[in-house]
């Protein structure tokens, strides 16, 4: 399934406030005040997705929108997001990750690699209590892959102290058809290069169910540092790959550490 640009584009400019579409208004929107809150994450992870071995993996946290009333809940599963629309209960704007080259490693030899790319597409969250918020990405694949991504986010969190936050709750991913195969899929030359059974999926659905949690410390005013933890199940398509069958494992566990500094500035 692929997303076609003009939907994207119209998406694009629906998401912009009114003000910003009126003539000159897009440049009176950009000016005034501006957050930027930058960081990494390193964490022990499968070495690919549906692998049963784990490796040391690294990733950045980038978030940009105008000041205003702080995001209440923020994760280090959130992609890089942009939000246009932000009323304090509610947040809208695109959002988009990167993605990393899977390399042919022992477990992937006679695979095709999976090259560096990213998935764009678009976010929205609400909270529905002031200790809940529930967020869903939809994101199409590029270059790395030319599927769709969609995961929903459920997490309730409390302030301990003023400085301490804990947090935690289900997550859910779909992935379209071209999005299994690129990562799941063993044709026929692959699967006498690989040893792997041939396996092609056949349709789309879920990819995985799970849960997180996290222990959020706002060591300065601008500076938060986290550790968090978080088990997802393999399903549907992914579950039923030979890679994961025979090579790897549906269930897959992370554990690690974040740090994201603010910026604030003026345009």
């Amino acid at each position: 399934m692929r997303i076609p640009r003009s939907l994207l584009a119209a998406a694009a400019m629906a998401a912009l406030p009114s003000s910003a579409l009126a003539e000159g208004g897009l440049f009176d929107w950009i000016h005034g005040d501006w957050k930027l809150i930058v960081g990494a994450t390193g964490m022990m992870a499968p070495d690919f997705e549906g692998s049963s071995d784990w490796m040391f993996k690294a990733s950045p946290i980038i978030s940009i929108g105008k000041a205003g009333p702080e995001a209440r809940f923020t994760s280090r599963n959130d992609g890089i997001s942009f939000s246009l629309y932000d009323n304090g209960r509610v947040r809208v704007g695109p959002t988009a990750k990167i993605i990393f080259e899977r390399d042919s490693d022992d477990d992937l030899e006679g695979l095709d690699k999976v090259p560096f790319g990213a998935e764009a597409g678009g976010f929205a969250e609400f909270y529905p209590t002031d200790w809940l918020r529930i967020r869903g990405e939809v994101r199409q694949g590029i270059r790395s892959h030319t599927g769709v991504v969609a995961d929903v986010a459920v997490d309730a969190f409390k302030d301990i102290t003023p400085s301490v936050r804990v947090s935690g709750g289900p997550r859910i991913s779909f992935a379209s058809e071209d999005y299994f195969n690129a990562y799941y899929g063993v044709n026929a030359s692959q699967s006498e290069a690989s040893g792997l059974s041939e396996f092609s999926a056949d349709g789309g659905g879920i990819k995985s169910i799970g849960v997180g949690g996290a222990y959020d410390w706002k060591t300065t005013e601008k500076l938060t540092t986290s550790v968090f933890g978080e088990y997802s199940r393999l399903m549907g398509e992914a579950a039923d790959s030979s890679l994961v069958r025979e090579r790897g494992s549906p269930n897959q566990f992370t554990i690690g550490v974040s740090a994201a500094y603010r910026f604030d500035f003026t345009l």
